[in-house]
């Protein structure tokens, strides 16, 4: 993994303080992990999950924060500011390398002023359609969208949102033009396409698989790694021959910069130790939510390769946030 300046400094800085962390006990207080995006959604429940067991492991209390707004930027900036004393933590999501693209002037920066700690999993998304469109498999959608230019409408649930910058992303790689129809919110943009106002709409699995299974909604492909249990005759993007779309709606944890490097070993390794019992698997999934393996070298890998990802997305598509 390459590092840059600013990073060499703080690792350099965490392993003059090894020695120290080491002897005090990390941790010595509760730990905090903030998340900006309110309780219910899928992040907060798959914190309120692990976060019981992660305090055992860890032997002191581990407490789930609140923190929503601008996108998770506020969650994210209060951790970015935080002691790098592996206290205070950011789950982060998709949405922390899309706001740097759209809000240029954000006070920190995501991938310099937090560091990856490990990768939890991802939420898959689905390309879901009215079941009155002419087409019934992912291949036939694509042939028809060129066929029609303009024809078909893909709902979000906002600008500059993952459901936009999908769509976006599909019209870029697929060649075709997929009117965009924002809304102020999610369930308005699912109500219009349950009735077949709009066509399209990519989504949260867990939000659509009761509509898909009702029959009042189509499901074309599936964004991800792993095909859904809940769904296994839905293809993956990749298993249908498109590219870009292997990953989803994905959850890691971040720190501050300059968090000493055996902190950062020890969450990993207690995280490991949790995602990896059957019984939380299977309460993950139950979320519609896959465990994935990830150190800091991968996950700070797939945070590079989505951050160059979503910012050539926005360029192209000449995305304005609301």
């Amino acid at each position: 993994m390459n590092l840059n300046r600013r990073q060499t400094i703080a690792l350099a800085a965490g392993l003059s303080l090894g020695n120290s962390w080491a002897q005090s006990g990390y941790p010595s207080k509760p730990v905090r992990i903030v998340i900006g995006f309110p309780a219910g959604t899928t992040g907060d429940l798959v914190l309120r999950i692990i976060a019981p067991l992660l305090g055992e492991r860890l032997g002191q209390a581990v407490v789930v924060e609140n923190r929503p707004g601008a996108g998770s930027s506020i969650a994210a900036e209060s951790v970015a500011r935080s002691k790098p004393d592996g206290l205070a933590l950011l789950l982060s999501t998709t949405a922390n390398v899309i706001n740097p693209s759209l809000y240029p002037g954000l006070s920190f920066d995501f991938l310099h002023d937090l560091t990856p700690v490990a990768l939890l999993g991802e939420a898959p998304a689905l390309l879901v359609g009215h079941p009155g469109l002419a087409a019934k498999t992912l291949a036939e959608l694509v042939a028809l969208a060129r066929t029609q230019p303009d024809a078909l409408s893909f709902a979000s649930s906002g600008n500059g949102t993952f459901t936009h910058l999908y769509g976006e992303l599909f019209n870029q790689t697929q060649g075709v033009r997929l009117t965009h129809i924002p809304y102020k919110g999610s369930s308005q943009a699912l109500t219009d396409v349950l009735a077949g106002r709009v066509s399209l709409l990519f989504s949260p699995a867990s939000t659509v698989i009761s509509h898909v299974k009702a029959g009042t909604l189509r499901a074309f492909g599936l964004i991800g790694q792993q095909r859904l249990a809940a769904l296994p005759d839905v293809p993956l993007f990749a298993e249908a021959g498109i590219a870009g779309f292997d990953s989803a709606l994905w959850f890691g944890l971040n720190a501050p910069a300059g968090t000493p490097p055996e902190i950062i070993e020890r969450l990993g390794k207690e995280l490991a130790a949790v995602l990896g019992r059957p019984e939380i698997k299977a309460q993950l999934a139950a979320q519609s939510f896959n465990t994935l393996p990830g150190g800091v070298a991968p996950f700070a890998e797939l945070l590079s390769k989505e951050s160059a990802k979503w910012r050539a997305v926005v360029k192209t598509a000449n995305i304005k946030p609301e």
